[in-house]
């Protein structure tokens, strides 16, 4: 892993209104938040797009339990805030931000290890995998600062997208911007939500990204198409990088078999 500061960048006006100062190459890189399907994202709303999920009402977290979620991940939070991103909050944030910056969280690691089985992107016959923030050897993102008087509209948007059913836990944890270190909210591996797998083999990973599929498309496509964005943003992940070659070649293997 690359730390943040390693990326050299242009100075940048510390009083610029332009969310892109520090990076200007992100500029054609990160989706608007009006063009995100996220921005007005609901259980509901996906029902409504794919009516495959009515059969898992249940799952989701309760509105009222979702804010108490998020109250407490603000607790004693005041002025602007950071919101760390390592996977699809990268270049697809749906959020209204006022400065972003490439961002390094030591300690932790992308992981792919949470199994999907409920029809986006896997089956409980053959179950697929998405990627979670685990503890590890460091992670590569981007920040994305919003401004005090957002905090409050901005992160009921985006607990609605992350913390729509058990699966993270919301922390602030510490992050370096080039040589600047602040608290940003993310998105943490929950390890008491069994679809969890901390502990997959890497044979399972291979297996579960390979045939797993759904109304979302492919879990091969989850991951070539995360690490194609790492690619366009100059965020570097050897582990998913590997992971995806590993595919193939299972893929491919299982071709040349048939």
């Amino acid at each position: 892993m690359v730390p943040a500061h390693a990326h050299p960048r242009p100075k940048a006006n510390p009083l610029s209104d332009d969310p892109f100062a520090h990076h200007p190459e992100l500029r054609d890189k990160i989706a608007a938040p009006e063009a995100s399907f996220f921005r007005d994202f609901s259980f509901e709303g996906m029902i409504e797009r794919f009516p495959e999920m009515a059969v898992h009402r249940d799952w989701p977290h309760r509105d009222d339990a979702r804010e108490a979620l998020r109250a407490a991940a603000l607790s004693g939070h005041s002025g602007d805030l950071w919101v760390f991103g390592y996977g699809s909050l990268m270049w697809d944030p749906a959020l209204h931000f006022s400065e972003v910056r490439r961002a390094y969280l030591p300690d932790y690691e992308r992981k792919m290890m949470l199994v999907e089985w409920r029809g986006a992107r896997g089956t409980a016959e053959a179950p697929g995998l998405m990627a979670a923030l685990d503890t590890g050897h460091g992670c590569e993102g981007l920040a994305f600062r919003i401004a005090a008087d957002l905090v409050d509209t901005e992160t009921r948007i985006l607990f609605r997208r992350e913390m729509l059913a058990p699966a993270y836990l919301a922390r602030m944890v510490p992050v370096e911007l080039d040589d600047e270190p602040v608290q940003a909210l993310t998105f943490v591996a929950d390890h008491a939500v069994p679809d969890m797998r901390a502990d997959i083999a890497r044979e399972e990973q291979i297996r579960y990204i390979a045939h797993g599929a759904g109304f979302l498309g492919t879990s091969r496509d989850y991951l070539a198409n995360i690490v194609a964005h790492f690619e366009a943003l100059g965020i570097e992940d050897a582990d998913c990088e590997s992971l995806l070659r590993d595919v193939d070649e299972y893929l491919s293997a299982k071709a040349q078999s048939a």
